[in-house]
């Protein structure tokens, strides 16, 4: 590679994640747009819905917990040990760390891992799809592909979100209380007074709402992926990645917009 190509390289790099990034948002708002629009229109695929709730609530519940507890556990252990340098005080870390898991670590750690797991396989499944030209036999029978593919997706994620992100915030903080108890030596009363002190309903108001939009934007990026894979299973492949790339981003800035826009309200 000459010096001139090398000194250009940078500058082609940065249009194309710029052409990429303006295409990704001229056809993801397309399509969520469509997607809202027919999830509001008969038939109802409840039958489907259901099947893809039971793909990514039930089947992500059990990973989603074991990482959450452990996240869990580790943040009250290296919080006390913090506390305890600084201040020679970790009074104060049951309440800090409800508040973390609350407002951050559930639903971080349940959006990541539903992106690895349920936004992983949706996209390979769409992507499968498209290659195999199923997308364009639906189109052929007369019926949407959205309606009958994104849409039972979009629903079941949103509703999974939201369900997973309450159950991992509920079974963090009995952990949370556990490793208190066991660890820092403070009794269950004196853990939920912290509790009471640092936390209010807002915060698990705020976190059920990041999960809701967490579930409903993982579908919606592996769909959009795999309507646009490529031929061959290379093309699979790439949608994949391209599916848990982006959906990664896009729970980082929902996360970040939704702690920011609520620090207006406490």
């Amino acid at each position: 590679m000459s010096l001139v190509e090398l000194a250009e390289k940078p500058f082609y790099l940065l249009g194309k994640s710029v052409t990429f990034g303006a295409k990704f948002s001229a056809g993801f708002g397309a399509l969520m747009a469509q997607t809202f629009l027919r999830s509001l229109m008969p038939p109802y695929r409840i039958k489907d819905f259901i099947h893809q709730l039971n793909f990514v609530a039930v089947e992500s519940l059990p990973i989603i917990l074991i990482c959450g507890c452990s996240a869990a556990m580790v943040t009250i252990i290296e919080s006390a040990f913090h506390m305890r340098i600084l201040i020679s005080n970790d009074s104060l870390v049951p309440g800090f760390a409800v508040l973390l898991i609350l407002r951050e670590l559930g639903t971080i750690i349940t959006g990541l891992l539903l992106t690895s797991r349920v936004g992983a396989g949706m996209a390979a499944e769409v992507g499968t799809m498209k290659v195999t030209e199923q997308i364009d036999a639906y189109r052929m029978l007369g019926m949407e592909p959205i309606k009958y593919i994104v849409v039972p997706r979009f629903l079941a994620g949103a509703v999974g979100g939201l369900l997973l992100t309450l159950i991992t915030n509920v079974v963090c903080v009995f952990c949370a209380m556990v490793v208190t108890q066991y660890k820092l030596g403070y009794s269950d009363a004196v853990f939920w007074m912290g509790v009471r002190n640092f936390v209010s309903p807002l915060d698990l108001i705020l976190s059920g709402v990041k999960g809701l939009g967490c579930g409903a934007i993982i579908p919606l990026v592996a769909c959009y992926s795999g309507f646009q894979c490529k031929p061959g299973a290379e093309g699979v492949g790439l949608a994949t990645t391209n599916a848990v790339v982006m959906s990664t981003v896009c729970i980082i800035v929902w996360d970040f917009l939704l702690s920011y826009l609520f620090t207006f309200i406490y």
